[in-house]
């Protein structure tokens, strides 16, 4: 009788495949969890009805978007039924299969055990030997369990299997597609300003989270960037992040971005190999750079004493880029005298079209100091109210600087009074650029009513 050896160590067994020629594979992969899979396979396929099986797809993969037809005379070639298999097997699989069944057991000393399986409860098993009732505890260093055959139905990998009925040629170049989750991927930059704070080094990497369940080999590799609708169906594994030194490495252009209906494609200009369990980074654009502007911000309502610092730049072929940014995490570092580079902070940027402004918050000044304090109410009528308020900024820093002083107002409102001009962002927001000397500190003062 043929027997199959589970080793404990290592379990590899490879089911067979009816002729399968897996000529070609593409892949796409989404920001939000989703990848889809387009292969070509050659397969023969015998006249009449006949069952192929195709092995190695996604483990998570969506059975209900599997897509197969015959490149030619796809009408000669009827799919009677669809499955996906997934029972796959396993040291708890086939133990429990085997229940009531004769199984050999071997252990590193030498030691034999044979009998029917009675039970087994994932630290012991007991074997009927005939005559006494063995309770063996997988601490006796198993070395081999021998069972007389694979039981039906288990397999080793993930499976799709038709039913097809083919009225024409045994030889056949088919399609097949299928969306996956587990697969993802993500922008990460590395920004490094120079001495001077008016320049930008922008580099852009791509993350491949691929735990998907499959192998992607030799594949054309291409990546949306947008927001494409997705129903959820649970939670998004975790991704690693990119190295902040790998702004070092020099990389030509790898991909070839295009609009692609309502987002963005970004086509990577060779094959790649994408492993399951993997993380795989790729340059996404050689590094450029680009001007930027550094400003101060201060909302006392919101942020108390705290003075935040931003970089600004445009998105444009002027400054250097002018190409669509996908979102991703922006880490940001500074040159010291010694030559090393220095983390100084790291913010997350949307979707960005060209021609569009990013603003990135590195963090608070240290330096600078704000104080907001409401200095008057007045109620001058029943549907209407007077503020006075009265802001300072302190600078302990050895150069002149300019802080934009954001203040949010609501109602039906009119600034009557104001030490310094004001630009009206939106109906609810004012800004007001305050300069403040080095070591000195300016006074905004504004009085406002509201009716409502």
């Amino acid at each position: 009788m043929r027997r199959f050896v589970f080793a404990f160590a290592i379990f590899l067994f490879y089911s067979w495949l009816s002729g399968e020629v897996r000529k070609e594979t593409a892949l796409t992969v989404y920001n939000r969890d989703l990848g889809v899979v387009n292969q070509k396979l050659g397969l023969k396929i015998p006249a009449g009805k006949s069952e192929i099986r195709v092995v190695d797809v996604a483990s998570l993969i969506d059975p209900t978007s599997v897509h197969f037809r015959s490149i030619k005379e796809p009408e000669s070639l009827s799919i009677l039924e669809q499955n996906y298999r997934f029972d796959l097997v396993s040291t708890y699989q086939l133990l429990w299969r085997y229940t009531d069944q004769e199984i050999r057991i071997l252990t590193t000393s030498g030691k034999a055990y044979q009998g029917k399986l009675l039970s087994y409860d994932g630290s012991t098993l007991l074997i009927d030997s005939g005559t006494t009732i063995q309770a063996i505890r997988l601490t006796e260093a198993i070395q081999n369990i021998e069972f007389p055959s694979l039981p039906e139905g288990l397999i080793t990998r993930p499976t799709l299997v038709w039913l097809l009925e083919n009225r024409g040629g045994e030889n056949r170049e088919c399609e097949l597609s299928y969306m996956t989750s587990g697969i993802k991927w993500h922008a990460e930059y590395v920004a490094l300003i120079d001495e001077s704070e008016k320049k930008l080094d922008l580099g852009a990497w791509v993350s491949i989270d691929n735990r998907s369940g499959a192998t992607y080999e030799n594949a054309t590799l291409k990546l949306i960037a947008g927001d494409v609708n997705i129903i959820p169906t649970g939670q998004q594994p975790e991704s690693l992040s990119i190295r902040g030194d790998m702004e070092k490495i020099k990389a030509e252009e790898q991909f070839q971005e295009k609009e692609f209906f309502e987002y963005h494609m970004y086509t990577l200009q060779r094959k790649a190999t994408i492993r399951n369990n993997e993380i795989k980074q790729l340059s996404l654009f050689p590094n450029t750079e680009c001007s930027i502007k550094k400003i101060y911000v201060y909302n006392g309502a919101r942020y108390g004493d705290k003075i935040r610092v931003n970089v600004e730049f445009k998105n444009e072929k002027e400054n250097g880029l002018g190409i669509p940014l996908p979102a991703g995490k922006v880490r940001v570092y500074k040159r010291d005298n010694d030559g090393s580079k220095e983390f100084i902070g790291e913010d997350w940027v949307d979707h960005t079209p060209k021609d569009e402004k990013v603003r990135l918050f590195l963090g608070n000044a240290f330096d600078i100091v704000g104080e907001r304090v409401q200095k008057n109410y007045k109620k001058i009528s029943n549907r209407k109210i007077e503020y006075t308020f009265e802001i300072k900024i302190r600078n302990h820093k050895k150069e002149n600087i300019e802080v934009t002083v954001v203040e949010n107002l609501y109602g039906d409102w009119t600034i009557t009074e104001k030490t310094h001009e004001y630009t009206k962002i939106n109906a609810r927001t004012v800004e007001f650029v305050v300069p403040v000397a080095k070591y000195e500190e300016s006074v905004l003062n504004y009085t406002y009513n509201y009716k409502w």
